[in-house]
């Protein structure tokens, strides 16, 4: 991916998509995969705000069982296969285990039913799928085998436990940019650091942005036939750039916000089973059937360290001023200790703090957001203002579903008949594998340049099929300090590949974003100090340029770390305040 400014503004598009999360890169490669000419822009870095708030989870929705939306259900099963398949190297799949409790809505019985028409409506989930992804069915275990695998897990009550499959994104930020990298593959043109600052518009219809670049303060246009906005929590501002018609002055939809946040634990809480385990709070789900009675607190094993959340909070301020308090974390913590007491959990034990914002629909009566549970597609040309169409998402694992309605809601509003859709099937950067095992042990057993296995593993499962792109660097990077078979060798090599090839503009780019370095915790500082040398190299870095980025990176490790200090975690960025997530893995 190059960026190119000049080449943005000098073109006209048949789509400009506004924002470079998930949401935004899977509309720019759906709408490039069926032949239109498309633009993206992101304001800051590619997949770093709410995208990168995640806990690597791609649900099936078993949880939607409550509700009765068997719909949603279906489109996450095939959405959780669809992952599976265009991107196998990034997605693999999770056992989960739930702990059950008496004989009601949390006991064996209720829970093995839930699982039974959970293995039925997904029933074709293994379909011409890789062995290696396939989902098993769910099962009960007994309460020994339960003790067994969670030990020290609350026994009062205690009657065994749920047994289902779903997946886990191995690195989520690098999932975004496979996307964005066939996007470009397939004659897109993408940008990061490019901030909206107004729409074009000739009279009531939109016919493009107007644009400026974040690292040079450069302002220009950029035209297309149709806008769409994909900016999740920024919707509201973007919304506002618009000039709207006289007589509809207030019609634009609104977006309220719930703050969300996981923690990353420095030990691993359970070895190989993700665990849902209920805390001691009473929660009701006013939109659900069924209701449990309380809220599932999840935590997945990954990396050899754990993610546990998620906590929710309403949120009415500005996105960019996003705060995680220190009492945010210690509830958290408090939450995850009682739900279960031996893991005694305390802030020393926080390697970093995912914090983003997700769209809700109201508040419950203890206060907390009711989350959002659909996503909103919403065509401005009911509003009078043609060639803009916005879109709101509610999870990571739906965002192809999403855009591939988006990309049709383009094509019928141009009065044309959608041509169909190939992403499904069709893998993106780096997912060009028919079997996942026997492709890693083939390259690892290939030893090229005498690389260990534990590299090649790591090269495999972030770069997929196109891992031979770093290794193409290895020759430019290597000298007297270091020998090609070093891991910082291969990690010069991956750092130079995401200036040259990915665009990485900031350290912090390349540490939380285009390699694994700082996604599980500070990686040392002779690591960090390599990354910036190979970028200040590369990018012409002064020695205070270099020591700059440097300290801005450690102070979001020193963010993202067990806190001691009473007070809010503070909010700056490489380029001015965004949300925490956008900075913390």
């Amino acid at each position: 991916m190059k960026r190119n400014l000049v080449e943005l503004a000098r073109n006209s598009y048949d789509l400009l998509v506004i924002g470079g999360g998930i949401y935004g890169a899977c509309v720019a490669w759906e709408a490039s995969l069926r032949g239109l000419s498309v633009a993206l822009v992101e304001k800051a870095d590619f997949g770093g705000a709410t995208s990168a708030n995640s806990l690597k989870t791609i649900h099936g929705g078993l949880r939607y069982l409550q509700h009765a939306d068997l719909k949603r259900m279906r489109e996450s099963i095939h959405e959780r296969t669809s992952l599976m398949r265009i991107a196998p190297h990034l997605v693999h799949p999770l056992p989960v285990l739930i702990p059950t409790y008496g004989h009601g809505m949390k006991g064996k019985e209720v829970l093995s039913v839930a699982l039974t028409i959970n293995d039925l409506i997904s029933c074709d989930r293994n379909r011409q799928l890789d062995p290696q992804k396939h989902i098993s069915n769910g099962r009960v275990i007994s309460k020994q085998e339960c003790q067994q695998l969670l030990p020290g897990i609350p026994h009062q009550g205690l009657t065994g436990a749920a047994v289902f499959y779903d997946a886990q994104v191995y690195n989520s930020e690098r999932l975004t940019l496979s996307f964005l990298r066939s996007a470009e593959q397939a004659g897109a043109v993408v940008a990061n650091y490019v901030e909206v600052t107004g729409f074009l518009q000739a009279g009531n219809r939109v016919t493009g942005i107007q644009g400026q670049d974040v690292l040079s303060g450069n302002q220009f246009d950029i035209r297309a036939k149709t806008v769409v906005n994909t900016s999740g929590p920024w919707t509201n501002r973007v919304l506002s750039l618009l000039k709207q018609p006289q007589q509809q002055p207030q019609q634009q939809p609104r977006v309220p916000l719930a703050k969300a946040m996981n923690l990353v634990i420095r030990r691993p809480l359970c070895q190989t089973y993700a665990v849902g385990i209920s805390t001691p709070y009473s929660y009701r789900d006013s939109d659900a059937i069924v209701n449990k009675g309380s809220r599932l607190l999840f935590i997945a094993p990954w990396r050899g360290k754990s993610l546990v959340g998620t906590s929710y909070a309403v949120w009415d301020q500005d996105p960019d001023n996003l705060n995680i308090t220190q009492q945010d974390i210690q509830d958290l913590l408090d939450d995850i200790n009682q739900a279960w007491p031996s893991v005694k959990l305390n802030q020393a034990d926080v390697a970093f703090i995912h914090g983003g914002l997700l769209p809700r629909t109201g508040i419950t009566e203890t206060g907390l957001p009711q989350l959002a549970k659909h996503y909103q597609l919403f065509d401005h040309a009911k509003e009078e203002l043609p060639g803009l169409i916005s879109v709101v998402g509610v999870k990571y694992t739906t965002a192809r579903d999403v855009a591939e309605k988006v990309v049709d809601q383009v094509f019928r509003s141009w009065g044309q008949k959608p041509p169909n859709s190939l992403s499904s099937v069709t893998p993106i950067y780096g997912g060009h594998i028919e079997q996942f095992e026997v492709f890693l042990q083939t390259e690892i057993l290939k030893q090229p340049y005498g690389l260990g296995q534990e590299v090649m593993r790591r090269l495999v499962y972030n770069y997929g099929s196109a891992y031979q792109d770093v290794l193409l660097y290895l020759e430019r990077v290597s000298d007297h300090s270091c020998k090609p078979t070093d891991d910082l060798a291969v990690l010069k090599a991956e750092v130079l590949h995401g200036v040259v090839e990915e665009m990485a503009q900031t350290l912090g780019d390349v540490v939380f974003r285009r390699t694994e370095l700082g996604s599980a915790g500070h990686p040392g500082n002779e690591a960090l100090r390599i990354c910036a040398e190979v970028m200040g190299a590369e990018l012409g870095w002064s020695r205070s340029q270099i020591e700059l980025e440097l300290d801005k990176v450690n102070h979001i490790f020193n963010m993202g770390g067990a806190l001691t200090q009473d007070k809010s975690i503070g909010i700056e960025t490489l380029n001015g305040p965004v949300s925490l997530a956008q900075k913390i893995l």
